[in-house]
C-alpha cells in the first residue's frame, strides 16, 4: 500500500442548539443531523455555555428567551472563550429584539416560526464565512470571567502591519484596532467594517460593497442588520473619542472621515 493515498473524510461541523422548548429543540436537531452536522443540545443558558465550553462548537443556535439566563447573556459568555458563530432565535417579531441580539455579537438571527430548511441554510451560510476573523487565535486558555470579551494579544513588533489614521491604528493581519493606544473591543463584523472603511479614506462604500466585503455571497439577513452593525461600530468609536468618524451618505452607504480621526 502506498502511504498517504488514503484520504479521510472531514469531520462534520459541530452545531450546538440551546432551546428550552423540547419539541422545537428536537425539530432543529433532526434537521441538522439530516444535513450531516454533529449536533448537541442544551435546554437553558447555563447549560448552553457549559456545553459550548467543553465541546467547542462551530455554530451555536441560541434562543433569546432561555431559563437560567437569556440568550443575550449566553452569547456574551460564549464569546468570552469561543469564536463560534451565533445564530439567535426569537419568538418575538418586534425589531428591537433582533437589533439587541445583533449588538451582542450574534452573527445572524431567525424569528419563530421558521422552516427547518431555512435554519439549515443559515448555518451553512455562517460556516462559509472566512475564519480569519478569529479573535482568540493567540489565547491559550479561557479568561477567568467568561462574561468579559477576550482581548487579542499585542504583537511582538507593534509597528508590523500597522495602518495609522491619526489616533486610530488598524492592524489587519492581527484583526486588532486601537484609539490613542487603547484597544477597541470589536466583534468580528465590526472589525471587518472598520477595516473596509479605512481601506479607502473619504471614499463612499456602498451598502452592497460592505455586505459583499463582510458577508461575501452569503448575505441572508434583512437590510437593517448592516445599519445595526455600523451603528454599534460608530458608538464604540465615539466612546473612544472619535466623534463623527463614520459618515452616512444618504441613499448610498458610509465613509470614514479622516478629519474626525485626529484627536
Amino acid at each position: 500500500m502506498i502511504e498517504g493515498m488514503i484520504e479521510t473524510a472531514p469531520a462534520p461541523a459541530r452545531v450546538l442548539t440551546v432551546e428550552d422548548d423540547p419539541a422545537i429543540r428536537t425539530v432543529i436537531a433532526m434537521a441538522l443531523q439530516e444535513a450531516r452536522f454533529d449536533v448537541r443540545e442544551a435546554g437553558d443558558g447555563p447549560g448552553g455555555v457549559s456545553v459550548a465550553s467543553a465541546w467547542a462548537p462551530d455554530v451555536v443556535i441560541l434562543d433569546l428567551n432561555l431559563p437560567g439566563f437569556d440568550g443575550l447573556e449566553a452569547c456574551r459568555r460564549i464569546h468570552g472563550f469561543s469564536t463560534a458563530y451565533v445564530l439567535m432565535l426569537s419568538a418575538r417579531a418586534d425589531e428591537v429584539d433582533k437589533l439587541v441580539g445583533l449588538s451582542t455579537g450574534a452573527d445572524d438571527y431567525l424569528t419563530k416560526p421558521f422552516s427547518p430548511r431555512e435554519l439549515v441554510a443559515r448555518v451553512h451560510a455562517l460556516l462559509r464565512r472566512s475564519r480569519r476573523s478569529s479573535r482568540l487565535d493567540s489565547i491559550d486558555a479561557p479568561v477567568a470571567d467568561a462574561a468579559q470579551p477576550a482581548q487579542l494579544a499585542r504583537p511582538a513588533d507593534p509597528s508590523a502591519d500597522e495602518r495609522i489614521f491619526g489616533a486610530l491604528v488598524v492592524r489587519s493581519a492581527l484583526r486588532a484596532a486601537e484609539v490613542g493606544g487603547v484597544p477597541l473591543d470589536l466583534t468580528r463584523i465590526e472589525f471587518d467594517l472598520l477595516d473596509t472603511l479605512c481601506g479607502s479614506m473619504n471614499q463612499v462604500h456602498t451598502r452592497a460593497q460592505l455586505r459583499e466585503r463582510v458577508w461575501g455571497g452569503d448575505w441572508m439577513s434583512d437590510e437593517h442588520a448592516l445599519d445595526v452593525h455600523v451603528s454599534n461600530l460608530r458608538r464604540k468609536l465615539k466612546d473612544a473619542g472619535l466623534q463623527g468618524a463614520i459618515t452616512t451618505v444618504r441613499g448610498v452607504g458610509y465613509r470614514i472621515t479622516p478629519e474626525a480621526l485626529a484627536v
